[in-house]
């Protein structure tokens, strides 16, 4: 597994699936990027273990306008207390077979 810890800004997309996320920053997408052809299950979904303030989820990192995305769910909003336009903090644990770089 390797860890990427950061903070992002929860936003709300209506699109065919509506739902919350916050987005993953450059640095970190460039080396998810460098890794998705080994790690991607297909439509370049990242498979990722999402870590919110003390909420853990199994999930998938979707691609968006050349970045990454994380699917932020409602039990983990309400867990956390956070809403949109809040700053959550978020550890991703992506598996590969050793460190990403």
């Amino acid at each position: 597994m390797t860890t990427f810890e950061f903070s992002g800004e929860i936003w709300y997309w209506r699109g065919p699936a509506p739902f919350h996320f916050v987005t993953v920053p450059e640095e970190v997408c460039a080396v998810l990027r460098d890794a998705a052809p080994a790690i991607s299950y297909g439509w370049g979904m990242i498979p990722a273990t999402v870590r919110v303030g003390g909420t853990s989820r199994d999930t998938a990192l979707w691609p968006k306008d050349g970045r990454y995305i994380v699917p932020i769910r409602a039990d983990t909003r309400r867990a956390e207390n956070l809403d949109v336009g809040d700053v959550a903090s978020v550890c991703l644990e992506v598996a590969c077979e050793g460190p990403l770089r």
